[in-house]
């Protein structure tokens, strides 16, 4: 199978980078990453990738006038690497309109909630708060609003009664380290359709009618 051309974009500790890294190495993720991009020198995640022999490139964004012109660069890199799917993982940037119009719906991005819900920051804080039962984390492509793209895939996480934004936020992350790769994979198979604001999985296995509650339903 082709193995699709990828470029990461990060700007921390790139622990989705890693589980992407994880399963092309073990052979289960039919990608190439061609170049990891960071706004920030000192993002752990260029660490992972100097171990893992990864081309990086480090653009600070501080170094040019506008955020179209940052963008600009970083397309000019994507593009020379021959980046087909380019993967935000931590990328704590805004793209413009420029750079998501040069990549149209070719820009995934993941956010940890349920979305449409808690879009934006401190959603595992907001989701204790607001006293929900279930959160989660979304895999979605990258559109011109803050997290509204069309939605890939999602993980369901129960919402404990003694869950803290920080214990919530970790076992998210690990649901992270799963749908991110395969939401690449369903792309690097081509089943991805989009329609509309819906991206329909081609050959997805039926799911029945499994519902999940919290707290449990018993004698109804």
């Amino acid at each position: 199978m082709k193995k699709v051309p990828i470029g990461v974009l990060v700007s921390g500790s790139g622990s989705n980078l890693q589980s992407l890294i994880d399963r092309i190495e073990e052979g289960t993720l039919d990608a190439r990453i061609r170049i990891v991009i960071s706004n920030n020198p000192d993002a752990f995640a260029l660490k992972r990738c100097e171990k893992h022999g990864i081309p990086t490139a480090v653009i600070r964004h501080a170094d040019y006038p506008d955020r179209e012109s940052f963008d600009r660069k970083m397309a000019e890199i994507l593009k020379t690497g021959g980046v087909e799917l380019v993967v935000m993982a931590g990328f704590m940037r805004i793209l413009s309109s420029w750079f998501l119009r040069e990549f149209p719906m070719r820009i995934m991005n993941i956010h940890p909630a349920l979305l449409p819900a808690f879009p934006g920051l401190h959603v595992q804080r907001q989701a204790v708060l607001h006293g929900v039962k279930f959160s989660g984390c979304t895999v979605h492509f990258a559109d011109e609003g803050v997290d509204t793209g069309p939605i890939i895939i999602q993980a369901v996480v129960p919402v404990l009664d003694d869950d803290t934004e920080d214990t919530l936020a970790a076992r998210i992350l690990r649901q992270e380290h799963r749908i991110y790769p395969q939401a690449v994979q369903l792309y690097a198979e081509g089943r991805l359709r989009i329609e509309g604001r819906r991206v329909v999985v081609v050959n997805n296995p039926a799911g029945g009618d499994t519902a999940f509650h919290n707290p449990p339903v018993t004698n109804f």
